[in-house]
């Protein structure tokens, strides 16, 4: 059974590899972030911290259960926002041409000029740059991959949650036979 820790570990790598994987496609083939695409980043990025911090503190002797339950739920809370922004890019990538969100401005432009509430309301709406496919892989975009990145984390989450509450039930009956 793969421990608390190494499996929160694993999902930090797996969140810096998909950071790694997104910086190379900017940097290396010059496809430029929409404002949607940097939000699912934060996202990744913040299931990356969540899992880092849980598998540095869960490595410690004593830690307890709740711990790993806060950590699962707090990496699938990121999860979830992640597949959101996700489903959304997704639904505006698919919209006809002629429904597709006029180009807004650009995601720096937004934070210097209007207050971050209104920033976030206006990106999740989304723009024609969102809409824009600039990479395929199999014949999925890459928000289509992220969205099932999203929900795997999702998944895997839940799945650590469970084994958290069977572990606990474990030592329970424990206790009780003695």
């Amino acid at each position: 059974m793969l421990s608390p820790h190494r499996f929160f570990f694993l999902v930090f790598l797996f969140c810096l590899s998909g950071m790694a994987f997104a910086l190379t496609l900017q940097h290396l083939q010059h496809i430029e972030p929409c404002p949607l695409c940097i939000f699912q980043r934060i996202a990744l990025i913040s299931a990356g911290i969540v899992s880092l911090i849980a598998g540095l503190h869960l490595s410690t002797i004593h830690t307890s259960h709740i711990a790993q339950r806060i950590y699962s739920v707090l990496l699938g809370l990121s999860s979830v926002s992640g597949a959101g922004i996700a489903l959304r890019q997704v639904w505006i990538q698919h919209l006809p041409a002629d429904q597709v969100p006029d180009c807004g401005p650009g995601l720096n432009y937004m934070l210097d000029v209007f207050p971050l509430q209104k920033v976030v309301s206006m990106v999740l709406r989304g723009s024609g740059e969102c809409a824009k496919i600039d990479w395929t892989l199999f014949g999925f975009s890459l928000p289509e991959y992220s969205l099932l990145a999203f929900a795997g984390l999702f998944i895997l989450s839940c799945w650590q949650f469970r084994q958290s509450l069977s572990m606990s039930d474990r030592l329970v009956a424990g206790k009780d036979r003695s």
